[in-house]
């Protein structure tokens, strides 16, 4: 397949490209940055939003285009310059790919648009699936809605569309993963905030597998929760790192600490939402990572 990703230089995007090119998929890359091309491991870098040249000139027939581009919401505390430039980040790139869209000759045959979880609001005693409705909230919820709801224009041509909600990724070297292991490294661990808030996670190789499921999986329509079945509070996440790691977990950190050090941002943290993938796992997907430990064993031979 011909694959067109938009943030294939983040995180989630480098673990995702890497994927299809191993699968032997060409990897058209769109990035703003000029980067040289290396031919050997069917990857493609391929400049956009810049004047005076379309991408449509470099690329082929796209089978499957992603949209992972956007500000980091989880950098810097939460401005108002900040917050606008995470929601900006995303409508207009996610506008700007859904134009190039319309002009393609061709048209790919699925959208995979990444969004989040925090589509949902916080709650500690509902649990949600992919049918919950949107109710008017937080900040993060706002983003979203405004973000799927740009995203699913590319219906208009045709295109069977998918958000994926992405929980919280967990990956070896980047994501949250390591910032959250780093007081446990130290001997410092504990609860944070109340630890009854709701830690909806995900392996990030799961996290690519169900991207790739949804891509093949034709009947799969939007949206999709992408986080493994069983979600936990933070007071157990906090438990199994320090047991994975044999790590003490004893040092609280108090909301009132993470408001005055963040601001609006601590509600990343603060808050939550207990998200089930309910159309993954009725749609046949096998998670390889269903339990917290067993995914934190994997990604944490290395901090033992």
């Amino acid at each position: 397949m011909n694959i067109l990703i938009t943030g294939g230089t983040g995180f989630v995007g480098q673990a995702l490209c890497a994927y299809f090119a191993k699968q032997g998929d060409d990897v058209f890359i769109l990035t703003r940055q000029r980067i040289q091309t290396n031919k050997k491991d069917n990857i493609y870098y391929i400049q956009w939003l810049k004047e005076g040249s379309s991408p449509l000139d470099q690329l082929p027939p796209i089978d499957a285009a992603v949209n992972l581009a956007g500000t980091s919401i989880n950098s810097g505390r939460w401005t108002d310059k900040k917050k606008e430039d995470i929601m900006q980040s995303r409508l207009k790139a996610t506008a700007t790919l859904i134009e190039l869209i319309s002009l393609m000759p061709i048209k790919p045959r699925v959208l995979i648009n990444a969004s989040a979880v925090g589509f949902y609001g916080t709650s500690e005693t509902a649990a949600f699936t992919e049918s919950a409705s949107y109710e008017n909230g937080d900040f993060l919820a706002d983003v979203v809605y405004r973000w799927e709801d740009e995203a699913m224009k590319a219906e208009h041509f045709g295109i069977r569309t998918v958000c994926t909600r992405f929980g919280l990724v967990l990956g070896r070297e980047d994501g949250a993963l390591p910032r959250m292991i780093l007081p446990y490294k130290m001997f410092a661990g504990g609860t944070v905030g109340s630890g009854s808030q709701w830690v909806s996670w995900v392996h990030i190789e799961d996290l690519i597998r169900l991207i790739a499921f949804v891509i093949a999986s034709e009947h799969v329509n939007s949206p999709v929760n992408v986080t493994a079945p069983h979600p936990v509070t933070m007071k157990t996440f906090g438990k199994t790192i320090g047991r994975v790691m044999k790590r003490p977990h004893f040092l609280p950190v108090p909301s009132f600490v993470l408001n005055l050090a963040l601001g609006e941002m601590s509600t990343l943290v603060l808050k939550g939402q207990k998200v089930i993938p309910e159309k993954a796992l009725e749609n046949g997907f096998v998670f390889k990572y269903p339990e917290l430990e067993e995914a934190l064993m994997d990604l944490l031979k290395k901090d033992k």
